[in-house]
């Protein structure tokens, strides 16, 4: 197999307990029982002589021990102050090494991806989000986010924000090596990381942190032990941080049930939970929007299958334009193709919540939702199979937004190729406005939103008065990356009640205030009243 990656402890290489094994996602569609009978055989040990050699495997990951995940925790905690004392500029530097990195190996990069069962479009975005989280304009605002500096009254004013310490990072299962990429401004902030390849989806991760970020690091001076990257199952890796004296911070991504417990657990051991939970994410269009750009915003829901937090999972429409919009949304979801991973126009991956799909839609339906297309399973061929891993993409109509109040496909999330249009009770443009407003106000869930809208006024509004969310796009796209903007991060049920948008070098981090008097003999010091009131 091409890619074999060890237990990376204290940047050290080490054997492990056994190994995960990942065949092409292409292979597991199209010889599914053989390849994962293939799978468990060697994950067990149990396989023949040579089958680790079978040209249908991409890579295996060491299993990590439940010992070397407490070491990993107590080399970082050793190595974390040296590091915290290398220069900002020097620590920015090596993210954008790792930036640089990326750019040059993005083609390898995106076929691990792809080799791990991401369409290769989808693959390409998660490429560019990471791109994005390292670009030199996102590094230049770490640097003046993470140190100030001015004089105030005689005095030398720093505001400086100082890390946490030692930092556990649990990835998205559903976008693993995209989210373990914010270790790299975890790092930077000047933490000590240990970081989960989960063993549902080892291998993005393994790559980028065993191929790129820790040799970078090493050519940075980074101290012996600052990085581990271990392979375990999450629950009992979570257990060890969370009764180690040596872990600071908890860095989790998962379900919003999951996430409440976890975020319980880590204040009662005194660690700060840094959550990534679910999304239910609204997209609004006016009645002057754009509308043809509005529906391929829409369109994005259906990346990977919806299995992706940050995807818009309901539409507010205008009255005015909903039927023109429906329309254009219906052409381009009826369009998307249904195929293997590395065809560059499949947009869809299977589906692992496929008896929930059609459940909520099911209920939508009978609640009066008006199914407009899909909910078919079907077969790599887009062959008709009930037991078949990809779901034809779904679209629903919804008369009102008391009904959709009422709807599971709208009031929770969705993730699954499932996207509603609910259109508004008719009603004057400023009651209307006022109750769209609300109504992505009053979200449970609260990771983005996107409004798509020509009138400054209806643009401003929502600016100032969504309140919701870690993030509001406003025509453009509702999945783009960009630099310095958070790519993840919000309110709700999305980040718990410490939620908001999530920058990792601040989430990581605390502020101190440093005021130094330059002139320590002087009796200004100690004139109080003078030093408030000083221009």
């Amino acid at each position: 197999m091409r890619y074999s990656y060890p237990v990376l402890l204290g940047g050290e290489p080490r054997p492990g307990d056994g190994w995960y094994h990942w065949p092409h996602a292409t292979a597991q569609l199209r010889e599914t029982y053989d390849v994962m009978k293939l799978k468990a055989q060697l994950d067990f040990g149990r396989a023949p002589e040579g089958a680790a050699e079978d040209p249908r495997l991409a890579g295996r990951v060491a299993r990590s021990t439940p010992e070397q995940a407490k070491a990993a925790l107590a080399l970082a905690r050793e190595a974390q102050p040296a590091w915290a004392r290398v220069p900002l500029a020097r620590r920015l530097a090596f993210a954008e090494a790792v930036h640089r990195e990326l750019l040059a190996r993005a083609e390898e990069f995106t076929e691990v991806l792809v080799a791990e069962g991401h369409p290769l479009t989808v693959a390409r975005w998660e490429l560019a989000s990471m791109l994005s989280a390292t670009h030199p304009q996102s590094l230049r605002h770490a640097r003046q986010a993470l140190h100030w500096e001015g004089e105030q009254s005689g005095r030398r004013i720093r505001l400086v924000r100082k890390p946490d310490g030692v930092v556990g990072l649990n990835p998205a299962l559903n976008a693993a090596a995209l989210t373990s990429l914010f270790g790299v401004m975890v790092l930077a902030a000047g933490n000590a990381l240990v970081v989960n390849a989960p063993s549902a989806a080892p291998l993005g991760v393994a790559f980028l942190y065993q191929e790129i970020i820790a040799p970078l690091l090493a050519e940075f001076g980074a101290p012996p032990g600052l990085l581990s990257m271990l392979a375990s199952p999450t629950r009992p890796l979570l257990t060890s941080w969370l009764e180690s004296a040596d872990c600071d911070d908890v860095f989790w991504f998962g379900s919003a049930d999951n996430g409440a417990k976890v975020a319980k657990s880590c204040l009662e051991n005194g660690k700060k939970p840094i959550l990534e939970l679910s999304g239910n994410d609204a997209l609004v269009v006016w009645r002057d929007a754009d509308l043809p750009q509005a529906a391929r915003a829409a369109a994005e829901r259906y990346h990977a299958s919806g299995q992706l937090c940050l995807s818009p999972k309901f539409t507010l429409v205008h009255p005015a334009v909903a039927q023109e919009f429906t329309e254009l949304l219906l052409r381009q979801v009826a369009a998307l193709r249904i195929g293997p991973p590395g065809d560059p126009e499949v947009l869809l991956s299977p589906v692992v919540k496929r008896a929930q799909c059609l459940d909520v839609m099911a209920d939508a339906v009978e609640q009066g939702a008006q199914l407009l297309c899909g909910g078919t399973l079907v077969d790599v061929d887009d062959v008709a199979n009930p037991r078949g891993p990809f779901v034809r993409p779904v679209l629903l109509r919804v008369h009102g937004l008391t009904q959709a109040r009422r709807m599971r496909a709208v009031r929770e999330e969705t993730f699954f190729p499932l996207m509603c249009v609910v259109v508004p009770e008719p009603a004057p443009d400023e009651d209307l406005l006022e109750k769209l407003i609300a109504f992505v106000n009053d979200n449970r869930y609260g990771l983005r939103n996107s409004l798509w809208a020509r009138d400054p006024r209806v643009i401003e509004r929502f600016a100032d008065e969504v309140v919701n969310g870690g993030l509001l796009r406003v025509n453009d796209s509702h999945i783009g990356p960009l630099p310095v903007l958070p790519l993840i991060g919000g309110t709700g049920l999305t980040g718990g009640v410490f939620g908001e948008g999530n920058l990792a070098y601040l989430r990581t981090t605390r502020l101190q205030g440093i005021s130094q008097a330059l002139d320590p003999s002087g009796p200004e010091i100690f004139d109080h009243l003078a030093a408030a009131t000083a221009p």
